[in-house]
Parts: C-alpha cells; sequence; structure tokens
C-alpha cells in the first residue's frame, strides 16, 4: 500500500474508533473555525483571563502595551533560569529576575531557523503556507512578494489603534514591499539581515579568501545585503543611517538600537494609545563581536558568551525603561530565542542540553527559552511544561488588543492558538495540543503532549555540523517516536516497545498535512 493511502486509512481508522465527545480523549482539541487550527477547550480560564484583562482596560483606560524580546540564535541552556547563566560562564541576571517574576515556559517551540519563526510570528501562520520556508541570502532572487496576500499582526495592531515599532534584526525581506515598515509596521529602526551577513566581507581574519580577493570582494559586493543602519516609516519613507564599516562597529550596534527602543518606550508612554515593540536583537547570532566600550561583561571572555551578557544587559534596561515611563505594569512582555543555537559556529554559538541545534527538527533546533511577564497580571514563580508555539504569540496580541479573528482571511490556514487565558490565569494550562515542525518544504515531526514523532530527521555527518555537514533522512520503518519526559534527549525510540499512542500522533500528523489539500502553499523560489 502506497504511504499516502496508508496514511488516510490510518486518519480513517482513528476517526472510526473515537470515542463520544464527552468522553476522555487523547486529542483533547475541539475546531472552533475549518481554517483555524483546533484548540482545547479552556473555558472556566478564558473566562477569568478575560474579566482581568477586561479590569486591567477599565482601570488604565486603554489596551495594554506588548513588548516581544527576541533574541538571536540563543541556546535553550543559556540564560541561568534555563540551567545556564553564570555556571557555563554568563551570567543572566535580568533574565532569570524576568523569569522569576514571571511565567517560564519549559516547552516553548519556535522554528529551526529565523526566517521562517520571525514570519510565523507575524502571520501566525507556518512557512510553509507562506512561502518563507528559510533565510533569504545574499543572491536569492524571490519569484513573488510573500508579503502581498498576508494580513501580518503589525497591520492589524496598527489598524487597532497601536504603535508598532520593530527595532533590530529583520531578515525577513529587503525589497520594497517586503521591509518591515511596508508590511505594517508604522516605524522600523534596525538592520535587514542577521549579523554575519553584514560582517563576512569585512572580516578579514575569518573571510580572508572575500575579503583580500578584489575580484570575489567586488562579486560579493554587488549582491550583499544592505549594512546599513536603517530608519523606516509606514508609506516606505526610509532613511539610511550609519553604514557597518568594521567588526567595532557590528560590536557596537547592539547598543545603539537598545537605546532607541528605550529612547522610544519613553516617548510613546506619553502618548494617549498603546504600542507594540518586536525588540529583535542581532546577537547571539554569529559572527559576534563584543563591544568596545563595554566589555568584558562575562566570566567566559568568549565572545558568543560577551554577547549573552550584553543581551541581558540590554534586556534589564529595557524593562527598567518601562518602570521609569511608569508603564510597566502596563505591559505584557515575553522574552524567547528565534530558534536553537546555531552550532555551525561553535565556538561562537549557544548551548542547548538536548539533542541537534538551528537547522534541525530535534529539540535542540526548536526548543527555546521562553518567559512571560506581567506585573501585577502574571502571578510571579510560574513555570509550565504546557506546549507553547511562538505562533501562538499572534494570537495574544491579538486578544490582548481586541482585534477579532473574523477579521482574517478566510482563504487562508491560521496555525496559532490563543494562549492569552495559559498566561494569564493563575493557573492557566496550555490550549495546544500539538506543534508540527517543518523543514523547507517537508513535513519532519509532531509533538504531542510529551510524545514526539519524526517521520524525517537531519543528521549531523560531524560533531557541531547540524547544518554545513547533515543530511535529510527518513526517520525508520515506523518513524522515531520518543517520550520527552523519559528520554528528552531523543536518544532511544520506544513506539513498539513502551508506548500505545503512536498511532494518534501519526494521525494527527497526517491530519495537519491533509490542511494543505484545501489550503495549499506558496511558493516564492525558496
Amino acid at each position: 500500500m502506497k504511504s499516502s493511502s496508508l496514511a488516510l486509512a490510518i486518519v480513517g481508522l482513528l476517526v472510526s474508533i473515537a470515542p463520544a465527545q464527552d468522553a476522555p480523549r487523547f486529542d483533547r482539541t475541539v475546531r472552533g473555525k475549518e481554517n483555524f487550527e483546533a484548540a482545547i477547550p479552556r473555558p472556566d480560564q478564558d473566562q477569568v483571563a478575560a474579566e482581568k484583562l477586561a479590569a486591567h482596560i477599565a482601570k488604565t483606560g486603554k489596551r495594554p502595551n506588548i513588548l516581544w524580546m527576541i533574541v538571536d540564535d540563543m541556546g535553550y541552556g543559556d540564560p541561568g533560569c534555563y540551567g545556564g547563566g553564570g555556571a557555563i560562564g554568563a551570567a543572566t541576571p535580568n533574565m532569570d529576575r524576568l523569569a522569576r517574576d514571571g511565567l517560564k515556559l519549559t516547552s516553548c517551540y519556535s522554528q529551526q531557523t529565523c526566517t521562517p519563526t520571525r514570519s510565523a510570528i507575524l502571520t501566525g501562520r507556518l512557512p510553509m503556507r507562506t512561502g518563507l520556508t528559510r533565510p533569504i541570502l545574499a543572491g536569492d532572487k524571490l519569484t513573488k512578494n510573500p508579503w502581498a496576500d498576508e494580513r501580518s499582526l503589525p497591520a492589524l495592531l496598527s489598524d487597532a489603534g497601536y504603535h508598532t515599532l520593530l527595532t533590530g534584526k529583520w531578515h525577513v525581506g529587503e525589497p520594497k514591499g517586503m521591509r518591515p515598515h511596508d508590511i505594517g509596521f508604522d516605524e522600523f529602526y534596525g538592520f535587514y539581515p542577521a549579523q554575519k551577513e553584514i560582517t563576512q566581507g569585512k572580516d578579514a581574519r575569518r573571510y580572508p579568501d572575500l575579503v583580500n580577493d578584489p575580484q570575489l570582494i567586488r562579486a560579493f559586493e554587488a549582491i550583499k545585503p544592505d549594512d546599513h543602519l536603517q530608519h523606516g516609516f509606514k508609506g516606505g519613507r526610509t532613511e539610511t543611517l550609519e553604514q557597518i564599516k568594521t567588526t567595532e562597529d557590528m560590536g557596537r550596534a547592539e547598543k545603539k538600537l537598545a537605546d532607541f527602543t528605550i529612547q522610544r518606550i519613553g516617548e510613546l508612554a506619553q502618548q494617549d494609545k498603546p504600542f507594540f515593540i518586536e525588540h529583535c536583537f542581532m546577537k547571539v547570532h554569529c559572527d559576534n563581536f563584543p563591544n568596545p566600550d563595554l566589555g568584558p561583561l562575562s566570566a567566559a571572555k568568549y565572545f558568543y558568551k560577551e554577547a549573552v551578557a550584553e543581551v541581558d544587559l540590554h534586556t534589564g534596561e529595557i524593562v527598567k525603561a518601562l518602570d521609569d515611563a511608569g508603564v510597566l505594569e502596563d505591559t505584557m512582555i515575553f522574552f524567547t530565542s528565534d530558534n536553537g543555537p546555531q552550532m555551525d559556529g561553535w565556538p561562537d554559538a549557544g548551548y542547548t542540553p538536548f539533542r541537534g541545534a538551528k537547522g534541525t527538527t530535534f529539540e535542540g533546533g526548536v526548543r527555546v527559552p521562553g518567559i512571560a511577564y506581567w506585573k501585577g497580571m502574571i502571578s510571579p514563580g510560574r513555570e509550565s511544561d504546557g506546549l507553547f508555539d511562538l505562533m501562538d504569540l499572534f494570537g495574544v496580541a491579538l486578544n490582548l488588543a481586541g482585534v477579532s479573528t473574523d477579521t482574517l482571511a478566510q482563504d487562508k490556514y491560521y496555525d496559532f492558538v490563543d494562549q492569552t487565558s495559559f498566561l494569564l490565569a493563575d493557573d492557566g494550562e496550555s490550549a495546544r495540543e500539538a506543534v508540527y515542525f517543518w523543514w523547507g518544504s517537508t513535513l519532519m515531526a509532531c509533538r504531542m503532549r510529551e510524545y514526539k514523532l519524526h517521520t524525517k530527521v537531519i543528521l549531523p555527518e560531524s560533531t557541531h555540523m547540524d547544518i554545513d555537514y547533515s543530511t535529510l533522512q527518513t526517520a525508520g520503518l515506523a518513524g522515531w517516536y520518543f517520550n520527552l519526559y523519559v528520554d528528552p534527549k531523543e536518544s532511544m525510540p520506544v513506539g513498539h516497545r513502551r508506548n500505545a499512542w503512536l498511532a494518534s500522533v501519526l494521525g494527527k500528523l497526517k491530519a495537519h498535512g491533509a490542511t494543505f489539500k484545501k489550503y495549499p502553499p506558496k511558493d516564492i523560489g525558496l
């Protein structure tokens, strides 16, 4: 029997043997709308959260501010609150304080590389649906603008009366029509590409064959991404500011970005409208360069550790700016990383206790720190292993801003789950039953509860070579099925020996794949 026929047969069998609606079920979800991801009903905590939010709005007279802080390529184990910090050479007191005073998520998931994650959280849709399946690199030629028919979160919030600002790294397209201030942000202050894309043409020690070869550097200059700090405004007006000319310039850039966010917080706090700020750190994506005006900041002194310590420093400064402006209690903060550590850059790379790294769909590539903090609204000291996909931030932001999901397109499938009550209710539980993992256009894996099934895997052929020296392989005859509570390193499949739910998770995975038949993916040339 062909694999597609087998998949449909399994899904049909699962449906035929499904218990009555009021009986306990392994898959606890209910689908509210056909084109929305099904969620676990949590009516009691939804009511608690709604009442809590309504009381806050009545007290303040406006909708809450929203601040996301997104680190680039930070490992799950880098912050002290996740087992790293001072113990591995770079203390993170400010990250740790957010976790201690808020909600620490231990099963928070990203996509396996940066562009897919950054696009997913702004669209509420998987990268396979939008076409933004991998980073856009020098020399890429897109066949269409993936944002042209997407309704982005900043556009929705801007229409709802928010001032929307992205500071820092973008890396989701720099042609006109794809820049942050083209796709819905009222304001953008930052850089279009990642650090490495900027500095590789300036670092003769690391890239001597490029920098010191006149022919190659001329060719690179013709296709390289923009290396200027940009200040853009809705409508397209763009001010091109200073150029990154040296690695020292790149080292200083992080502070310049943080200072701008701090400045804008003070200014926006004086306005009647709420704000949405997505602060995207350039660090800790390799190649990292320390700020010569600040260091050393870490015990380890290595460039990566210096970058972690600097991100922590600016995290504390940004939170303090909210407090100084009198809006800390009016602002929901979420702190995270866009994927796991890029081990190909080691030792300029982070730490994860899990198998794999950036570029893979093993836990090391996709399980990231996730901290929700809102003074007076999220009870301190909470910790949860409930599933949370970073796409769920899309739904949380819509809820906080009072934007109805009825405004979203009916001909598109949305993968986010509204997790507002998970974050706000004192004993909140996740409404997400499953997280799906893609690598490019390949459906790789599914986590459902504590179980994870891989049908395809990325396997490195050498130590730390999860991207540059790895292969895509089929994960055995029955897939690789792990219980993450007894085997968090995904080392020994247990599907036929110690688990009865393999077929159920496989059915969930196949049902997810089937949504692409009615709602086909976009191909933008990547």
